[in-house]
């Protein structure tokens, strides 16, 4: 795999044979290539936590495959939906870094998949 475009769905068992620096690399390159605006470190950031939802999907993590088709069917592209997973990721990993919980909740995570819409996410509240 050279190329990552999160409009397609990675090959799960190509992506989970390529090592974790390379798969940040291929979404930063794809990001890069945008033209954002974006300070590296925030692009660094942006791009793994890309990295962690393509891994669960890859990895058929339980409630992700379905989010995603859930949030498509709902009007958001692939790209989109995947942000949408990444926030809800994002929130629990800074309660944690934050010391507002002890750890990350499974359980938590699943109730935020199932709650959350497309609607509710271009809204921001998800």
């Amino acid at each position: 795999m050279d190329k990552y475009n999160p409009e397609q769905p990675v090959n799960s068992k190509h992506w989970l044979a390529l090592d974790e620096a390379i798969r940040i690399e291929l979404v930063r390159d794809f990001h890069s290539e945008l033209g954002l605006e974006m300070a590296d470190d925030a692009l660094s950031l942006h791009s793994t936590i890309h990295v962690l939802v393509e891994n669960q999907l890859a990895m058929g993590v339980e409630f992700i495959p379905e989010t995603i088709a859930k949030l498509t069917r709902q009007g958001l592209n692939r790209h989109e939906a995947i942000h949408a997973i990444g926030a809800l990721i994002s929130e629990d990993i800074f309660d944690v870094l934050n010391g507002n919980t002890e750890e990350f909740s499974q359980k938590k995570y699943r109730r935020k998949l199932e709650k959350i819409t497309a609607k509710r996410w271009l809204k921001g509240q998800y």
